[in-house]
């Protein structure tokens, strides 16, 4: 290119090369039949043979007319028997050189302002690029040229094509160039952006999806895995596993009146320890039913009964497999021991509950209901605060090595002052205050209700009077019926005890009243030898006396 202008604008210039273009015939007046030429200066052409320079034509210079020179004759142009491609230039094979031809007449007469042909802009007045409609988008299955690559020409291009064609733009089968590639780390920065933000809406939505619904899915609640079901022998576990298939639910029912209570088994003949309360109402006729810890019943008879004690034996019948409560020692119980209870408290079978021995020789009377003082028991009683209720009374105590140490009887009810089943006063239930008949006390009288269907009461051979109200426990004037106080030749009266002698201590241990007076001489067998503090005329004696024998009732 020249100027700014295509190389095949120009019109020859130097005679020899005028001399290669052929005259056109009459019948193709006007313009040459060319096709546009496409986006060949962008075109790598692939490598051939080495082509002569191409002429340069200088368009300030009007056409002069090829004259052949004497030296170099002008080489004749003969035009091909069919056309060439648009755009090939086919070079004549050599003919003969005819004789002196006339000049050839320009086909343009020069323009003084050097207007290109064929009505194209000038330069004073250059034109904006000529829009021509979309090319036409190749099928799928052609191959899009390498970028820069000339398409080859889609068909012929019909004649006067020139108006249609704009040299500044792109030719119709040109490539677009591609788009221009993003930046990867933009990309990059913007995908994390929208990660990042999508992620927190997401985990702000979950987050109060599960703070208002505790979570999601399926709730499965953590667990310990299955262990061992055995415990330590001398833990609450052990001791009720060992015990509870020697202990018995009573139900009793006769003389208008039902009831519930506890027993354990004594041995393997049947012998069943209870309180006497439990079993009175069937003490002339009735029925006992006994249901084992492992559901089991059976009809029990009545083999004693003791109301000083409370305490009775009932006996069962072709039951086997029995498992008899061993015994403990009740001397040997110290205050802080542990204890375990087992009872039917409310009729609840099978009910343990445990704590400790809160005090010992508690001295507590039951009973009373007749009137006549005949059905008031004496008890030089354990304390415990394991829990007691109604039913459980003959229940076992038992102590850390799952042995009887006493025998539940009675509660002190909150809000009254009695003993026993729920007191004499007040709401029944355990307010931590229960007590329990030694098991000292309960074996011995227990042997005496097998052995004779009766139990003996250790006597000193006095009548109290039981309505004074000093400290310590005064001998009476007077006996019952009038007979003399002091039994003649009883143990009191051996030991040399007088009628207004006030007893104030049992082999050193203070009595306050009468009830404890009794319960202290009870708790001991017929035989034993005490010492009695007493306060005769202002002064203080010690007398000895060996305790007596009374059938109980």
């Amino acid at each position: 290119m020249n100027d700014g202008k295509p190389n095949w604008w120009s019109r020859p210039s130097t005679p020899p090369e005028a001399a290669r273009i052929s005259t056109p015939s009459p019948a193709e007046e006007g313009d040459f039949p060319l096709q546009a030429p496409g986006p060949a200066e962008s075109a790598v052409p692939e490598p051939a043979a080495e082509a002569p320079p191409a002429p340069t034509v200088d368009m300030t210079k009007e056409p002069a007319a090829a004259e052949p020179t004497p030296s170099e004759p002008a080489p004749a142009v003969t035009a091909p028997s069919e056309p060439a491609p648009a755009g090939a230039v086919t070079a004549a094979e050599p003919v003969p050189a005819p004789g002196p031809q006339p000049a050839p007449r320009p086909l343009h007469e020069p323009d003084e302002y050097r207007t290109p042909p064929y009505g194209e802009p000038g330069p004073w007045a250059p034109a904006p690029p000529v829009q021509h409609p979309a090319a036409p988008v190749p099928p799928p299955q052609a191959a899009v040229p390498p970028q820069g690559a000339v398409p080859p020409p889609q068909g012929p291009v019909a004649p006067h094509a020139w108006g249609q064609y704009d040299p500044w733009g792109a030719g119709p089968g040109a490539v677009p160039p591609p788009p221009r590639k993003k930046s990867r780390r933009g990309l990059a920065l913007v995908g994390a952006l929208t990660f990042a933000l999508l992620t927190g809406v997401i985990g702000g939505g979950v987050g109060a999806y599960i703070e208002r619904n505790g979570g999601i899915g399926t709730v499965e609640l953590p667990q310990a895995e299955a262990g061992s079901a055995d415990r330590a022998p001398d833990s609450v576990a052990g001791i009720a596993a060992g015990a509870l298939p020697g202990v018995v639910t009573l139900h009793v029912s006769g003389g208008g009146s039902a009831g519930t209570g506890t027993g354990f088994v004594l041995d393997n003949r049947g012998h069943i320890l209870t309180n006497n309360h439990v079993v009175d109402a069937a003490a002339t006729s009735g029925d006992i039913t006994v249901t084992f810890s492992s559901g089991e019943t059976a009809s029990a008879k009545l083999i004693g009964k003791d109301t000083g004690y409370d305490l009775a034996v009932v006996q069962v019948t072709g039951v086997r497999g029995l498992k008899p409560l061993p015994l403990g020692n009740s001397d040997d119980v110290r205050v802080g021991d542990p204890v375990v209870a087992i009872g039917a408290p409310f009729d609840l079978s099978n009910t343990v509950t445990s704590g400790i021995i809160s005090a010992k020789e508690r001295p507590i009377t039951a009973g009373g209901e007749k009137g006549d003082g005949s059905d008031i028991s004496y008890v030089d009683a354990l304390q415990t605060d394991a829990p007691i209720n109604p039913g459980n009374s003959g229940g076992p105590l038992l102590d850390g090595k799952g042995r009887v140490i006493g025998i539940n009887s009675a509660i002190r009810a909150a809000g009254g002052s009695g003993e026993g089943d729920g007191g004499s006063g007040g709401q029944a239930g355990s307010i931590g205050l229960g007590f329990a008949i030694p098991v000292n006390q309960g074996k011995r009288v227990a042997e005496e209700l097998i052995n004779t269907g009766k139990a003996t009461h250790p006597v000193i051979g006095v009548s109290l009077d039981m309505q004074f109200n000093g400290d310590g426990a005064r001998v009476g004037d007077k006996g019952k019926d009038g007979t003399p106080s002091v039994t003649p030749d009883g143990p009191a009266a051996k030991a040399g005890l007088r009628p207004g002698d006030v007893i104030t201590k049992v082999d050193g241990q203070r009595v306050h009243n009468g009830e404890e007076l009794i319960v202290k001489i009870r708790a001991h067998r017929p035989g034993d030898a005490l010492a009695l503090t007493l306060t005769r005329d202002g002064r203080e004696l010690t007398r000895t006396v060996t305790l007596g024998s009374a059938q109980g009732t």
